[in-house]
């Protein structure tokens, strides 16, 4: 059984976190004390129903503003699919966090209210998906029953919604209309909104392809771990663990280490302690060389004849994350898949304004959710592809050297 990550993302008060509620709730993947919980949560409501929003909304700040703050994560299962589900906070000061949720999802729940249409916040997550190459995008376009379930307001937000998708090149973009306060369209189909003849959500949330999603061209593998027991039975063994980032090995390919771009051949793959012929993305294994080769954590194994790039300078497009603002010439870590090494932030080319991705000048520092082109410089070369070719190996974070925390997502040009 296959597993699908997807976020849900809107703007305040659009229903993301009801819409996840009515989804466990409907689906019966809600335990029987979570159920009574959130009944004595709920039971001073005047009209007795339950608030499905408290199943997700966790921090007693977000129970008692209405709002979500983090990202909270919940997971379901249904005979078809298992499911992850990142509840992204509505807030434009929270959109960092939204960021965080949405770095390895398949699929991203874009709520509009259907009173409002689209507005800012839908066009800043919109842009967020586009650039971190989200492949399957669903505007749930909710709160139809306060619209008296009006295909016109329908049809009018999805007119408006296609031209967004065109500017950022949205691609797989599908289009329902929801009540996620009544469950319409969210499990079963609504009887209501008769005149759409589409899928309920959880229906296509079950039949989304996502195999396509896995790069089997390009071969990325980089070393998390080199194994040598040193043992009698093991003296001479020397493995190199790690996941398979893209791509596929097999036995007897002829391969590149790189940085040091050393060639050699693959002698053994192993999965889960067996010895197989074949591995491919997104499996971890362990790969053994024909030459002792000085290996170390964060090294990268690729084919001859289709090869990343290596750089101690990048151009990158960066999400400043951290309240504090980002100076030129600040040092960091870079964290780029297992390589950890030191960078410093060499130049800013420009700001891209998140609502008509238009580049704008610098003025002063680059302060919290303003995503900027920049040249990061690296201490020791980094091996990567651009992210618009292969996004697992063209993406990064900057960690604060002092606090150990992480202050821009950057995705490599």
């Amino acid at each position: 059984m296959d597993l699908l990550r997807f976020i849900t993302a809107g703007s305040v008060d659009d229903g993301k976190s009801t819409l996840i509620g009515r989804l466990l709730y409907d689906s019966k993947n809600i335990l029987i004390d979570q159920l009574e919980a959130l009944e004595k949560s709920t039971k001073n409501r005047t009209d007795g129903s339950v608030d499905l929003a408290l199943l997700t909304d966790g921090l007693r700040a977000e129970r008692e503003q209405g709002i979500t703050i983090d990202v909270a994560y919940r997971y379901f299962t249904t005979p078809k699919r298992k499911f992850i589900i990142a509840d992204a906070p509505g807030h434009v000061q929270y959109t960092r966090n939204m960021i965080t949720g949405a770095s390895n999802a398949n699929l991203i729940i874009i709520l509009v209210d259907a009173r409002q249409g689209v507005v800012e916040q839908t066009r800043r997550h919109s842009i967020i998906a586009s650039l971190l190459k989200i492949p399957h995008v669903v505007v749930a376009i909710n709160k139809m029953d306060l619209v008296e379930y009006s295909e016109d307001v329908y049809n009018n937000i999805v007119i408006d919604y296609v031209e967004v998708a065109k500017q950022l090149g949205l691609n797989d973009v599908t289009y329902i209309p929801i009540s996620a306060l009544n469950g319409d369209n969210i499990v079963d189909k609504s009887t209501v909104i008769d005149w759409y003849d589409g899928k309920p959500l959880l229906e296509l949330l079950e039949e989304v392809e996502i195999d396509n999603d896995i790069n089997l061209t390009d071969a990325r593998f980089q070393v998390q771990l080199v194994i040598r027991p040193q043992t009698d039975d093991l003296h001479d063994y020397r493995g190199y663990a790690g996941k398979v980032i893209s791509g596929i090995y097999k036995k007897g390919d002829k391969v590149t280490v790189l940085p040091t771009g050393i060639e050699t051949t693959i002698s053994k793959l192993e999965v889960g302690g067996e010895e197989v012929d074949v591995v491919f993305a997104p499996q971890s294994a362990v790969v053994q060389l024909a030459d002792d080769i000085d290996i170390s954590r964060g090294d990268a194994i690729a084919k001859i004849d289709n090869q990343p790039q290596v750089s101690n300078e990048l151009e990158v497009l960066l999400c400043w994350l951290d309240d504090k603002p980002l100076v030129p010439g600040n040092k960091y870590y870079l964290q780029h898949n297992s390589r950890l090494v030191r960078a410093v932030v060499k130049q800013i080319d420009y700001k891209l304004d998140v609502n008509s991705l238009q580049q704008q000048p610098v003025e002063g520092n680059v302060k919290l959710n303003e995503v900027v082109k920049a040249t990061i410089r690296t201490a020791s070369p980094i091996v990567y592809d651009s992210f618009h070719k292969l996004n697992v190996n063209g993406s990064a974070i900057l960690i604060d050297e002092t606090s150990n925390a992480t202050v821009a997502a950057v995705l490599i040009q």
